[in-house]
C-alpha cells in the first residue's frame, strides 16, 4: 500500500516520491473538461461582471498583496452549493467525478508569483486547466522542481503537488486557470483520512497568518493538536453540506 505523505507531518516539509513531477496522462474528466471550454470560460465571463474573486488567504505566499485570487465551487469535499448555482455546466461536469474533490477558478496577477511551496499531501494530483493565459515562458509559467512548463487556453498541466513548485506571471494581463485536486485512485479508500487532516492543517495556517506565535511551537505539538482536530474537521464538512452555508 502507496504511503500517505502530509506536509504538516514532515518536519522537513518536502515530499520524497518518486512519482514524475507532470502527469502526462488523459482522464476521462480531463476530456470532459475540454469538451466543454467555451461554456466553462462562458459561466466566468458572466458571473465576473457581478462578483469578485477572493484574495487567497496566505498572502506571505506571493510577492504582491492580493495579487493571487480564487473563486471556489467545492474544497476538500465540501460543496459550495450557492457558488455552484452560477456555473451550470461546470458544477455538473464536477458532480460526475466522485474523485475531484476541489475545484476553483485561479486567477494571477499581472507581475504576480506564487512563491516556491509544496503541497499539502501526495494523495492527489493538482491539476490547471488553461482559460486565460496571456503568455507563455519565460514570462508566464509553472515549475514543479526543476521542470518549467506552459499553460495552454483548454488544456491541462497535471502535476504532483506535494513537490515544490511555483507559477509567475510577470506578463501585462492576468492568467486565469480552473484548478481541481484529483485524488487518486490509490488513496480513495483513505478519504476521510486524508480531507479531515488537510482541513486541519489549512485551519492552522489560517490562524497561524493571525497569531504568529503558532509558529514557533514546537513540531511535535503542533503535530499533535492537528491529530484532536481531525474529527472536528469531519463534523464541518457534515455541517456545511446538510445545512448548505456556501
Amino acid at each position: 500500500m502507496k504511503n500517505l505523505w502530509f506536509s504538516i507531518f514532515d518536519f522537513s516539509f518536502v515530499y520524497k516520491g518518486d512519482e514524475p513531477g507532470f502527469i502526462d496522462e488523459e482522464f476521462e474528466w480531463s476530456n470532459d473538461f475540454q469538451i466543454h471550454f467555451g461554456q466553462i470560460k462562458a459561466e466566468l465571463d458572466v458571473y465576473m461582471k457581478a462578483m469578485n474573486p477572493e484574495s487567497y488567504f496566505n498572502q506571505s505566499m506571493v510577492n504582491e498583496q492580493n495579487s493571487w485570487k480564487t473563486i471556489s465551487l467545492k474544497r476538500w469535499d465540501i460543496e459550495f452549493s450557492k457558488k455552484q448555482k452560477h456555473f451550470p455546466v461546470t458544477a455538473g461536469i464536477l458532480r460526475k467525478y466522485p474523485s475531484l474533490i476541489s475545484l476553483s477558478f485561479n486567477y494571477l496577477e499581472p507581475n504576480g508569483r506564487i512563491k516556491h511551496h509544496c503541497g499539502d499531501t501526495n494523495a492527489i494530483y493538482r491539476c490547471h486547466f488553461g482559460l486565460e493565459i496571456p503568455s507563455g515562458l519565460p514570462e508566464t509559467g509553472f515549475r514543479v522542481r526543476n521542470e518549467w512548463r506552459e499553460w495552454h487556453e483548454g488544456n491541462w498541466l497535471i502535476f504532483m503537488d506535494a513537490y515544490e513548485h511555483e507559477a509567475i506571471n510577470l506578463s501585462k494581463n492576468r492568467r486565469i486557470i480552473l484548478v481541481i485536486d484529483y485524488l487518486r485512485p490509490e488513496f480513495f479508500e483513505r478519504i476521510s483520512k486524508i480531507i479531515s487532516t488537510v482541513m486541519t492543517s489549512l485551519f492552522l495556517q489560517r490562524r497561524a497568518e493571525k497569531w504568529q506565535i503558532l509558529k514557533k511551537f514546537p513540531f511535535w505539538f503542533i503535530k499533535l493538536i492537528t491529530i484532536l482536530l481531525r474529527p472536528f474537521a469531519l463534523l464541518e464538512i457534515k455541517r456545511v453540506t446538510y445545512f448548505n452555508v456556501y
